[in-house]
């Protein structure tokens, strides 16, 4: 087992809430965790849990689809440049591609920080630790999400700014929006647009409410850290001590090791590269299904 702090060995003392150990573990968010429970794959010293309202603590013999919980390690982070046409989800029912499916093979189990739906793409933040990744998703958190997005249509600057007031569109509220006009070309149109929430479809949905319609969107930036020159399917780990400058607090950085690593243009804290990130032509459906090396 890897070399916990203070504060972590205490919490072992006192024990904690099995759905937190599992994605401290690295399996699964904490949110999963409840539902195998409810489906019967988790047990706790020889006794299968049908609820997620039990404390283990380092003794407890937790065993998940037969298999005994490994021990966590550290907290690692990983930029992925995710491709238009991958779902950001580890099965897919229609049986379509999915970013897990593409990642390399020597990667370890990794979860997403938030998601980015079918067609979009950019900056995609990967996991080892489900609790982290619970965490960075929250609005609380005060990241701000950064995308450029090409719409169908003359957006109108007042109607731009207008969003920054918020607004609800088929009775969903969405916060302050901040949408700025980079370029117009003929009957398209670049903006580049932040937010801090992040619901589900949220940019296309209030575009086409103001009949725009999207027709590419590009993540350039989440929080602190930013796509950058990573080619699209790249994977690019950030260096532990980054994460602990961008996340500081005892609570979101335990656990993190002290590896020295290289700063990676656009990881964090470097110049930022991602404001007007190099666009390129798609690729080929042919190419898209090419597994990246």
């Amino acid at each position: 087992m890897t070399d916990a702090s203070p504060d972590d060995k205490t919490t072992e003392i006192k024990g904690e809430r099995i759905a937190k150990r599992l994605a401290r573990a690295g399996l699964c968010s904490r949110r999963d965790a409840e539902r195998w429970i409810a489906d019967g794959r988790v047990s706790v010293d020889g006794k299968v849990l049908t609820t997620p309202a039990v404390t283990v603590t380092a003794d407890s013999l937790i065993v998940v689809d037969g298999k005994p919980l490994p021990d966590a390690d550290r907290s690692r982070l990983w930029r992925y440049h995710k491709p238009s046409g991958l779902v950001t989800s580890h099965k897919d029912p229609q049986g379509r591609p999915t970013v897990f499916e593409r990642l390399p093979e020597d990667m370890p189990r990794v979860i997403s920080i938030g998601r980015l739906d079918l067609n979009s793409e950019g900056l995609l933040l990967l996991t080892n630790d489900g609790e982290l990744a619970r965490r960075l998703e929250l609005p609380s958190t005060g990241w701000v999400r950064r995308y450029r997005a090409r719409v169908h249509g003359t957006p109108n600057v007042a109607q731009l700014a207008e969003l920054e007031r918020g607004v609800t569109v088929d009775g969903v509220s969405y916060g302050p929006i901040k949408a700025l006009l980079d370029r117009q070309q003929g009957s398209n149109a670049w903006l580049t647009v932040s937010l801090k929430e992040g619901k589900n479809r949220e940019i296309r949905k209030v575009m086409e409410y103001l009949g725009w319609t999207v027709s590419r969107l590009i993540r350039i930036a989440y929080g602190p850290f930013q796509l950058g020159l990573l080619e699209e399917g790249a994977v690019d780990e950030v260096p532990p001590r980054v994460i602990k400058e961008q996340l500081g607090d005892k609570g979101a950085a335990k656990q993190i090791g002290d590896k020295s690593a290289v700063k990676r243009d656009g990881a964090a804290g470097g110049r930022d590269t991602a404001a007007k990130p190099q666009i390129k032509a798609r690729r080929t459906p042919h190419e898209n299904r090419r597994r990246p090396s």
